[in-house]
C-alpha cells in the first residue's frame, strides 16, 4: 500500500473514531418493560410519550422513531379517552413509523408499528372510511414477514386485518384462523392471539372451539404480555363466552 493511501487510511479512521457510536435511549429499555407492565402504572406511558417526542428532536435514530410509533399506539390505547385523542395518536404512530422506515428500510418492527398504527387509525376512524388503508396494511405487514416471519405481532395484526375487513373487500376468515394459529405457534401464552383466534372460530360457527380457546385466555399463568392479558384480553374472552351462552 502506497504512503498516500496509507495516510488516507489513517485520515479515515481517525474520523471514524471520532463519531460515537449510538447509544440506544435508556427510554427504549423503559417503554420495553412498560409494554407488559402498563397496567400497574398506566400514567408512565405519559412520560415515556414526552420522553421519546424529545428523543427524535435530539437524536433522530431509527430505533428512537419506531420507540416513538410504538409508544403512540400503546398511549392511543390504553390513556387517550376520546376518539380525537386516539386518532391523534395513530396518526402521530404512523408519522413515526414512516420516518423510521425513510431511514431503515428493512427494519422488521419499523414496518410492523407503521402497520400497527395505520390499522388501528382506520379501524377507529371506521371500516367504510378508511377501507382504503388495508393495502397499505398489508404491504408493510407482507414486509415485516418477509423480514422476519417468526414476528407473532405481525400474524395477530394480519389476523385482525382479515377478521375486521368484509369479505367483499378481502376479509377472509380461515386467513384470520390462519394468522391467528401462526401467532400462537410462535408464542403459544400470546392471549391477544388467542383472544382473536377464538372471535374467529365463533364467527365461523365453531362454538365449542372458541368457547375451548376463549377459556385458556382466561386459564393463561404465565401470560406473554401481563398488562394486555389483565387489561384486556380477559376482558375480552369474559364478554366472548357471555355471548356464546346463548349459542349452546
Amino acid at each position: 500500500m502506497s504512503f498516500a493511501r496509507r495516510a488516507l487510511l489513517a485520515i479515515v479512521l481517525i474520523a471514524l473514531s471520532a463519531v460515537p457510536a449510538h447509544a440506544q435511549s435508556p427510554l427504549l429499555g423503559e417503554l420495553d418493560v412498560a409494554a407488559t407492565q402498563y397496567h400497574k402504572n398506566p400514567a408512565q406511558l405519559d412520560r415515556l410519550r414526552g420522553g421519546l417526542e424529545h428523543a427524535v428532536a435530539t437524536d433522530p435514530h431509527p430505533a428512537n422513531w419506531v420507540g416513538l410509533s410504538r409508544i403512540s399506539f400503546l398511549w392511543g390505547d390504553i390513556r387517550a379517552t376520546t376518539r380525537e385523542q386516539k386518532l391523534e395518536a395513530y396518526e402521530r404512530g404512523r408519522q413515526a413509523g414512516q420516518r423510521a422506515i425513510d431511514l431503515a428500510p428493512r427494519d422488521a418492527t419499523a414496518r410492523f408499528w407503521y402497520a400497527t398504527n395505520t390499522a388501528r387509525w382506520g379501524q377507529t376512524n371506521g371500516v367504510v372510511r378508511s377501507i382504503f388503508l388495508v393495502p397499505t396494511v398489508r404491504e408493510h405487514l407482507a414486509i415485516t414477514l418477509e423480514l422476519d416471519p417468526s414476528f407473532a405481532g405481525a400474524h395477530l395484526v394480519l389476523g385482525y386485518v382479515y377478521y375486521e375487513v368484509p369479505g367483499l373487500l378481502g376479509g377472509d376468515l380461515d386467513k384470520a384462523e390462519e394468522s391467528f394459529r401462526a401467532a400462537l405457534r410462535q408464542i403459544p401464552t400470546f392471549t391477544t392471539a388467542r383472544v382473536g383466534l377464538a372471535r374467529t372460530l365463533a364467527r365461523k360457527g365453531k362454538i365449542a372451539e372458541a368457547r375451548r380457546e376463549a377459556q385458556a385466555v382466561l386459564d393463561e399463568t404465565a401470560p406473554s404480555n401481563l398488562a394486555d392479558w389483565t387489561v384486556k384480553d380477559t376482558r375480552d374472552a369474559r364478554k366472548l363466552l357471555e355471548a356464546l351462552k346463548e349459542k349452546l
